[in-house]
């Protein structure tokens, strides 16, 4: 195996959980009796941070609340969610399994918060196969900057250039790119929008584990 670290996203990527979000956001703002946006994302681009979010959300619709109230909010909202409710993408547990025999380090670089992370990778019992998950609060910059997957990279003690990057949306792809790794992306219903753009960024395009698991043996 030619990579010595596989970084992972991880909405989107390792759980199936962008309709969560999605459903809070809405939650979220009808409590505040605030009409949802038709496209509630079209002034930001995906895989910002955390903060960045959440600072969107405040500047967009005036919320007088503070980032970290907001953040807290929508953390309690999903949490519930992730204990419960969010399944992992459809053989993600094989491929852990697969690169732990091989003894490739694990990471997880997520714009998600590393409570939220670890919640719903410990509630689908995989949580024990990463070595570091550096969320949206641990860097200055989200994606589609690379802060997120070099500090992964630094956490794992891996050079960038022999990190593989797995991916669903636009701006994470450009992120892995712009950390000089290798990046594959694999599709979810949420980023169809994105596909043709994260096509030809993207250094390989899968519709599921299966095909990057028979890439990554070829």
């Amino acid at each position: 195996m030619k990579y010595k670290a596989v970084i992972f996203d991880l909405d989107g990527t390792l759980i199936d959980s962008m309709g969560v979000w999605l459903q809070v956001d809405e939650e979220y703002l009808s409590k505040r009796n605030i009409p949802v946006p038709e496209n509630l994302f079209q002034d930001i681009e995906g895989g910002n941070s955390f903060v960045e979010v959440a600072q969107y959300f405040k500047d967009k619709f005036g919320i007088k609340d503070s980032i970290d109230e907001i953040a807290k909010e929508w953390t309690s909202m999903v949490e519930k969610h992730y204990k419960n409710d969010v399944p992992l993408k459809n053989k993600v547990r094989e491929f852990l399994q697969y690169l732990k025999e091989n003894k490739v380090k694990i990471g997880v670089g997520t714009s998600n918060s590393e409570f939220l992370a670890k919640t719903v990778l410990e509630a689908n019992g995989v949580l024990d196969y990463f070595e570091t998950i550096v969320d949206g609060f641990q860097i200055t910059k989200g994606k589609p900057n690379p802060d997120i997957f070099l500090k992964v990279a630094q956490d794992l003690n891996v050079n960038p250039a022999d990190c593989l990057v797995i991916e669903d949306v636009l701006a994470g792809v450009k992120a892995a790119k712009k950390a000089e790794m290798t990046v594959f992306a694999i599709y979810d219903e949420h980023a169809e929008i994105e596909q043709n753009e994260i096509k030809k960024i993207a250094d390989f395009y899968a519709n599921n584990f299966d095909e990057i698991l028979e890439i990554i043996k070829s």
